[in-house]
């Protein structure tokens, strides 16, 4: 054996690419062990919000580790799981009433399945099909894989994944298409719909609008199926909103909330409920209670740092940077889909994406030369297929945001030659 012991994700290690190592980091830079600066574009895959190693959060984490670093969360609780639920419960949906912790972005979409089939189960109602939208990704498990898209990321797992009902992505001047598959679904009876609002992720950061979103809420209302927002990458400001659910004027029956709970510094997520979803599971039936958990659900240092985040988007700025942020990345965005190669150029708030020459799919192999590109010259970026999206913390400085803007420009410059 060559090498680290390490088998990363999403890593090929037979094309024997590099792996940097990092020694630490600060604010939106990453500080390698050879002595390289790397601007972090995409905010360590979309987790990191305020900034590496924030002082609030770095201090939290810290204070309570020495305090109550664990403890069984099944039938105990502690001051921060408290603490954060209430001040989750201040700033999101009024209707969602409960909150059920867990460690990531997949196991909150496994949770919210769960919950969204235990309701009907012991509603009694036969109601059991999950619609999902094309395109869509919600995570790595085999329930949150069974309601993504079904290709590279999952082929090699298809003997254990569920079937589902899938609509077609919102096309722009096609969306009556996806209403009318979503209203027949709904019709015949489907327990839950779960979307990614306003922006598909890894499906290639793709964007819809604020009515199609509010026009699916309405739909599964009027049919009582669930309607489940996984805003685990769209949540916490990231489409110029606290949640892309906002920009509809919707709240979902179930929320899945992760990556910038903790302000992307401790694994940590959460599911919240609406009083009927967890009604349905309260009774004097041991048998109909909600069965899931893990060991690590609602850590206290997880929950500390999330207290944290929550307190420095009261105290601090946060909106007027994404704001400002927004209006950087817009004019960039403008200037960049000029450039020939540059196809289909979208923008949400600290989001901005564009394709490259044609569309190739994931595998495509225009991706790994980017990625090369733009770690030899200082930035981390990681194209999806040929999908270059940026998507950085909000703490990024003007010099540093146009570092990232002139690499992505020498890069478009060199794979068009």
């Amino acid at each position: 054996m060559n090498g680290s012991p390490i088998w990363h994700p999403f890593t090929q290690h037979g094309l024997r690419e590099p792996i940097p190592q990092v020694a630490n980091a600060s604010g939106a830079v990453l500080h390698l062990e050879d002595g390289r600066e790397i601007i972090d574009a995409i905010s360590s895959w979309w987790v990191t919000t305020h900034g590496h190693a924030h002082p609030a959060i770095a201090g939290a984490i810290a204070e309570q580790a020495a305090r109550l670093d664990q403890v069984i969360f099944a039938g105990w609780t502690h001051q921060p799981a408290e603490d954060l639920a209430a001040g989750l419960r201040a700033i999101m949906p009024d209707s969602l009433t409960r909150v059920f912790f867990s460690d990531s972005g997949s196991t909150s979409v496994e949770v919210a399945l769960k919950m969204a089939l235990g309701y009907w189960r012991n509603r009694r109602e036969n109601r059991t099909r999950i619609v999902v939208m094309d395109n869509g990704y919600h995570g790595d498990t085999i329930g949150t894989m069974s309601v993504g898209a079904r290709g590279a990321f999952n082929r090699a797992y298809e003997p254990l994944l569920f079937d589902v009902i899938s609509v077609p992505f919102p096309e722009e001047g096609a969306e009556q298409e996806t209403l009318d598959a979503l209203e027949a679904a709904c019709r015949d009876g489907a327990a839950a719909f779960i979307a990614e609002p306003l922006v598909l992720g890894a499906g290639g950061m793709l964007m819809y609008s604020a009515a199609t979103l509010a026009e699916m809420r309405r739909i599964c209302a009027e049919h009582g199926t669930l309607f489940i927002a996984d805003e685990v990458m769209t949540g916490w400001g990231r489409t110029g909103t606290l949640l892309a659910c906002e920009q509809a004027g919707v709240e979902p029956d179930i929320l899945c909330l992760s990556k910038g709970l903790t302000g992307g510094a401790m694994p940590l997520a959460v599911t919240m409920a609406s009083e009927p979803v967890f009604e349905a599971h309260y009774s004097t039936d041991r048998g109909e209670m909600f069965f899931h958990s893990s060991s690590y659900t609602a850590n206290p240092v997880a929950c500390a740092a999330a207290n944290a985040n929550l307190a420095i988007w009261r105290t601090e700025p946060v909106m007027q940077r994404i704001v400002d942020l927004s209006a950087r990345q817009q004019a960039w965005l403008a200037d960049t889909a000029q450039h020939e190669m540059v196809r289909n150029a979208r923008q949400l708030g600290t989001i901005t994406a564009f394709d490259v020459g044609a569309a190739e799919g994931y595998l495509s192999d225009l991706a790994p030369r980017m990625l090369k590109m733009f770690r030899e010259r200082g930035v981390l970026l990681r194209p999806l297929g040929n999908t270059v999206y940026t998507m950085p913390p909000y703490c990024i400085d003007d010099e540093q945001l146009s570092r990232v803007y002139g690499v992505i420009g020498e890069v478009l410059d060199e794979v068009s030659n």
